[in-house]
């Protein structure tokens, strides 16, 4: 297990549990008092810490290089899951997957970034930066699922759109407007939820719905706190303050109405317990289907374009 400079004094705990443990097997002695209530030490400094968590270290918690990505969510929610593949143009981009599954009897489209969980597949994945053909991908199982009138669910977890010469010059830009264009007129329901960093126009170009969720440790905002950090201080050093500047937490974009849910996290981050936050997902998506599918999908088109278009804070003065 790893853990963050914050979780520093619950490092020092679990070490102690294990030299506890260690100690117990070794000898042959009954320590199980003292194992239980060393747990329970555990558990109660866990919950302190977590329990007024400052924009900057859900930033980083969002970052856990143990944080559950797109594709553990699609093992463990869907009884069966067909990915598909390509562009039809270019090539097929790593880092969004996508395909057709199979949530307890439901029939979904599932996209989402993967980021990779390890060296060589987080360079395969490019860190879950898509260039544009992987939202044309995206796009492509998108007017596949309505056309065979499956509801869209998208994972979003990226540091951003990847801003190589090579995906400008491709329309990196074209393609995530062309994708926000598209879900706005999905006449399928459409559940975006953001599981770990959604940045800027890469978290846009899929990130379109009736419904955008965020789990509790992540974060939604037009820029990272370091690359904020170094424009308004040309400096990194900043990205605490910036992180706070922002306003990027679910909390915030909760009370913005720039999101419409907030699913809570076990206590410790999804990566504690993966299959708890797993299956939280997993009802919120059937339950959300069920809601969605009762209104009719002219309905559905215009009450998207009303939620998108009315957001943000504007003043209109005469010239």
């Amino acid at each position: 297990m790893q853990f963050l400079d914050f979780e520093k004094p619950l490092e020092d705990l679990v070490s102690q549990l294990d030299k506890l443990q260690s100690i117990a097997d070794k000898n042959k002695m009954d320590m199980s008092a003292s194992v239980r209530q060393l747990e329970q030490t555990i558990e109660e400094t866990r919950s302190e810490i977590y329990k007024n968590l400052t924009p900057w270290q859900r930033v980083q918690l969002s970052r856990h290089p143990e944080r559950p990505y797109t594709n553990y969510y699609i093992s463990k929610i869907c009884s069966t899951f067909t990915e598909l593949f390509g562009d039809r143009n270019v090539k097929d981009d790593k880092a969004i997957v996508g395909g057709l599954a199979d949530i307890d009897g439901q029939q979904v489209m599932i996209i989402g970034h993967q980021k990779g969980t390890n060296t060589k597949q987080r360079q395969i994945r490019n860190f879950g930066m898509a260039n544009p053909e992987g939202y044309r991908k995206a796009l492509r199982l998108m007017k596949l699922a309505e056309k065979f009138n499956r509801p869209i669910v998208t994972f979003i977890d990226t540091p951003g759109a990847y801003p190589g010469l090579e995906a400008e010059e491709r329309g990196q830009g074209e393609a995530i407007a062309r994708n926000i264009y598209e879900m706005v007129n999905m006449r399928v329901p459409v559940i975006c939820i953001i599981i770990g960093e959604g940045a800027s126009g890469g978290a846009l170009g899929i990130g379109v719905g009736d419904k955008v969720v965020m789990l509790e440790n992540t974060w939604y905002t037009v820029i990272s706190p370091e690359n904020c950090s170094s424009i308004l201080w040309r400096s990194w050093d900043y990205k605490v303050q910036a992180a706070e500047q922002l306003k990027l937490t679910s909390e915030d974009m909760s009370a913005f109405g720039l999101v419409d849910d907030v699913l809570k996290e076990p206590v410790g981050g999804a990566h504690y317990k993966p299959e708890e936050m797993a299956l939280s997902i997993k009802r919120y998506i059937l339950d959300t289907i069920k809601e969605l599918e009762q209104t009719d999908a002219d309905q559905r088109i215009e009450k998207r374009i009303e939620k998108f278009s009315s957001m943000g804070f504007f003043e209109e003065t005469e010239a």
